[in-house]
């Protein structure tokens, strides 16, 4: 069996430098990495690329030769990529025996939340190739300071775990730069673990923009809370434990942790498990290193 992750989200949300720095930290910890850059607009790649798209098509070529702009360019290249996964499978049975992939894709969200290009390529290399991936879809943490943004981000996470139909791990990605945008109205937990939306009712209030659209705003947190399916976990990607809790949750998802055991059904409970100081480690840590203490205090209080 191969292991990997399919990183998706959208523009801005530090796909490319994710890529980078968990194929780094994965090398340091002994596996050996294949980066697949599957985003034909990523020209300037930070990390060494073992197979890059630009190699089957270029998406300065399809605009030029079909007068299509960058979108509809992208879903020109997946749809390509598609009709020729014969290329993609045979550039990845050198890396099949002992490497660990990190598929590095486009940022435009509708490939993953309309079409099926993207999704039909990860299912022929799953069943292909024996692939178990993990979807981890990057939000930039900056979303929590705007109510609708946020709210935003949820619908897409929402709509995006539904259209791949692969074990996801949603990601509050730059979690560290977050206090640069403005403050949290509540703790972070609240951000992370989705939880009464209805709070955030009040918030939406004071922006003339949202309140326009209270009832709307209303029933898409509705559907949210009835399917009751995303979370969030947190990542600096600078931070070699951050990034080493992320590391866990995304091997526990696609079986990794579980391939090299051989054990009683009783040792593979404790060990998927989550030890028992984990929420500490996923929220209360990550507010305390950065958050200030004032700002945390007052937001305790509030929710009191």
């Amino acid at each position: 069996m191969v292991f990997g992750q399919v990183v998706i989200g959208p523009p801005g949300s530090g796909k490319t430098t994710y890529c980078n720095g968990m194929s780094q930290f994965l090398s340091l910890v002994g596996r050996k990495v294949a980066v697949i850059n599957l985003d034909p607009a990523n020209d300037a790649l930070p990390y060494e690329c073992a197979i890059n798209i630009e190699d089957l098509i270029k998406l300065s070529d399809v605009m030029s030769e079909h007068s299509l702009g960058p979108n509809g360019g992208l879903v020109y290249c997946m749809d390509y990529l598609e009709m020729n996964i014969d290329w993609l499978e045979e550039k990845l049975k050198p890396f099949i025996e002992d490497h660990y992939f990190l598929f590095d894709f486009p940022g435009q969200v509708e490939l993953f939340s309309l079409h099926t290009n993207a999704r039909n390529i990860i299912n022929k290399l799953v069943k292909k190739l024996d692939l178990r991936l993990t979807a981890v879809h990057l939000v930039d943490a900056h979303l929590c300071c705007d109510p609708g943004k946020y709210v935003s981000a949820l619908l897409l996470s929402l709509s995006t775990m539904l259209h791949l139909e692969l074990p996801h791990i949603n990601v509050l990605s730059k979690i560290d730069l977050i206090e640069n945008y403005g403050n949290l109205a509540f703790n972070l937990d609240f951000y992370t673990d989705v939880q009464d939306l209805s709070y955030l009712q009040y918030h939406l209030d004071q922006d003339p923009r949202s309140a326009k659209y209270r009832k709307l705003t209303k029933k898409l947190c509705d559907v949210i809370d009835d399917f009751s399916l995303v979370n969030f976990t947190t990542l600096d990607i600078q931070d070699k434990e951050s990034v080493g809790n992320l590391v866990k949750l995304i091997d526990k998802s696609n079986g990794y942790i579980f391939s090299s055991i051989d054990s009683s059904a009783v040792e593979f409970s404790k060990i998927a498990a989550a030890p028992l100081d984990w929420d500490y480690y996923r929220t209360a840590a990550v507010q305390e290193k950065y958050m200030k203490d004032d700002e945390i205090i007052q937001k305790t209080s509030g929710m009191q």
